[in-house]
């Protein structure tokens, strides 16, 4: 399911240009162009990673690219920030659950 806007009452009716993606190897619909978590959000999406920690749920939270909890695998590139990037047809994301650089001489 999605949750879209379909109507706006200034702009008229939206037009959607609905691609597939995978997500967790599961096949989702977004607009091509738009950015991952916009994507995410609109098929129900809100966890993107869990911390690597303490296992809580991280997801959407500046969605300018400055901070990191948005980042994903993608096509299989690391540290990838879903927020910057935009739904292509046929891309594979997958949530990260590593830290984003190795430590050196660190746990």
């Amino acid at each position: 399911m999605t949750e879209r806007i379909t109507y706006h009452k200034i702009l008229g009716e939206i037009k959607h240009n609905p691609v597939p993606f995978n997500w967790n190897d599961q096949t989702l619909y977004g607009n091509a162009g738009e950015s991952l978590t916009a994507a995410l959000l609109a098929n129900g999406i809100r966890t993107l990673r869990y911390h690597e920690k303490d296992g809580k749920p991280r997801g959407l939270y500046c969605n300018i690219g400055h901070c990191s909890e948005c980042r994903c695998l993608i096509n299989g590139v690391r540290n990838q920030r879903a927020c910057m990037t935009p739904v292509r047809h046929g891309m594979s994301i997958e949530q990260q659950t590593e830290l984003p650089h190795r430590i050196k001489g660190g746990r």
